[in-house]
């Protein structure tokens, strides 16, 4: 990645003077191309030679002179991408200054490598002696600088995508379009323009992080034409990388019962610990098989993350499932939809564009008894994508495609208690100490649905309709669940 210094120091007019250069040879290889077409190729045509040797020469010339022909297409669209090069990047490089002047208006001051602080230099001997004495001040100054850091990061990444998407662009111009034409890494006759709306767009749309919790951030980062690109070339691999992954960043409301292990157990910590294994065990008995799986892993005490089976949850629990129909597809459609139909206009109405989506996270509290005991409260929304396509006799298709998102912390409230069927009341409080004590460990939970798909175009409700997960297995299923973060 290049440098501030770099990037503001960079001579860029040298692109177009390399760009006259690459023209300059197109039309010395079209002087060629027509001197042997006149003095050498033409003499195949002749009628003065004829027979197989003519038509084997015929054939051989005529691979040259097409030759000829491919080094000038290849050498005018490597100009045409180095003359892209220099307007793109010289938009993008005065994007940053405008960023730096800003920067250094509202009292920062940015170094040579791009760094970016508070400029107490620029301040008054009393400004300065309140500054040094004011944390909400420095706080603040802080935050400021960490802003326009921020700001002038991402202009330098646009800065880095667009340089990959030159380079890409150029690697594609000078391949061989056609490898049955007679020879072997020739001239490129049939270059073509990216599909990309831009060289920095080509740069990004190659560059999907490899980590899956970058992976939302980059795609939300696309533009809408190259995320319609990208799911027609590989829309299956890029949704198992996480491209409907929810960006809500969640955290735990509740503090639990405190520190892990903090305290010394007891004799009656001991046998309390073996009746709620007890009482876990025996919730498969009773058909609760996730309340079960839940408790039990509290009480192995390793609080590692564990996944939640949203599809069985819509299943089981019909108040969850209405909740979902109403209150994050219905309640935001409409705005998706003219969302994505503006972004379409804005790309010609003929290209298949994609607008990444999310509704707002939501409290809620499960119905279904088997739910309740294993999760209870918790925060739910979708995340997806709507899609919009040129349709028949000019009226653009859009869709919505999303999955169910639940998020859950394991704890226990103090002062509370819970029943489970068989009349057997157990107290938080008691749940809870064993985390205190170290016997069980308090845990996140998380899970995110199978794809759902509306028709936004049709007039039809919204409607999730999960396959029925079954019931087979025991706790160790995996069908059940992993644990571990999806």
């Amino acid at each position: 990645m290049p440098t501030y210094h770099e990037v503001m120091c960079t001579n860029l007019s040298t692109l177009t003077a390399a760009a006259d250069k690459w023209e300059e040879t197109a039309t010395k290889f079209k002087t060629l191309e027509d001197r042997y077409e006149t003095g050498v190729h033409g003499v195949s045509l002749g009628e003065s030679w004829i027979g197989l040797s003519a038509n084997a020469a015929h054939a051989r010339l005529t691979v040259t002179l097409r030759e000829l022909q491919g080094a000038q297409q290849e050498a005018m669209a490597v100009a045409r991408i180095l003359r892209e090069a220099h307007t793109q990047l010289t938009d993008l490089r005065n994007r940053i200054e405008v960023i730096r002047d800003g920067a250094v208006k509202a009292g920062m001051s940015v170094s040579d490598q791009g760094a970016v602080a508070f400029d107490t230099a620029r301040l008054t001997p009393s400004e300065r002696t309140a500054f040094a004495h004011d944390r909400d001040y420095q706080e603040s100054a802080r935050a400021q600088a960490s802003e326009w850091a921020q700001k002038l990061a991402q202009a330098a990444k646009a800065i880095t995508d667009a340089d990959s998407g030159i380079r890409l662009a150029l690697d594609a111009a000078v391949l061989d379009s056609d490898p049955m034409d007679g020879t072997f890494n020739g001239f490129n006759r049939n270059p073509e323009k990216g599909p990309y709306p831009s060289l920095e767009e080509a740069g990004k749309a190659a560059g999907m992080p490899k980590d899956r919790k970058d992976v939302p951030a980059w795609w939300h980062s696309l533009d809408p034409v190259t995320r319609g690109i990208l799911l027609r070339e590989k829309g299956d691999e890029l949704r198992a990388a996480g491209i409907m992954d929810p960006r809500y960043d969640w955290r735990s409301p509740d503090p639990g019962s405190g520190g892990f292990d903090t305290e010394d157990p007891t004799p009656q910590d001991l046998l309390f610990h073996a009746r709620a294994l007890a009482i876990a065990t025996a919730g498969d008995l009773v058909g609760e098989n996730a309340a079960s799986r839940n408790m039990l892993h509290y009480l192995r005490g390793t609080g590692e993350p564990l996944d939640l089976d949203v599809d069985r949850i819509l299943n089981d629990d019909p108040t969850f499932k209405a909740q979902i129909e109403t209150n994050h597809v219905t309640g935001y459609q409409e705005a998706w939809r003219r969302e994505a139909l503006d972004a379409f206009a804005k790309a010609g109405g003929d290209k298949t564009i994609a607008i990444p989506v999310e509704s707002d996270h939501d409290g809620k509290s499960f119905q279904a008894d088997e739910w309740f005991h294993a999760v209870g409260a918790h925060e739910q929304n979708i995340s997806g994508l709507v899609t919009v396509t040129p349709g028949a006799g000019g009226k653009p298709e859009v869709s919505l495609d999303y999955r169910v998102n639940v998020w859950d912390r394991y704890n226990w409230d103090q002062g509370k208690s819970t029943s489970f069927p068989g009349g057997v009341t157990i107290p938080d409080d008691e749940m809870g100490r064993l985390h205190k004590v170290g016997f069980a460990q308090e845990f996140d939970m998380r899970g995110s649905s199978s794809t759902f798909h509306h028709d936004m175009t049709s007039a039809a409700p919204p409607s999730v309709h999960p396959a029925d997960p079954g019931r087979d297995g025991g706790r160790g299923d995996v069908s059940r669940g992993d644990e571990k973060n999806r």
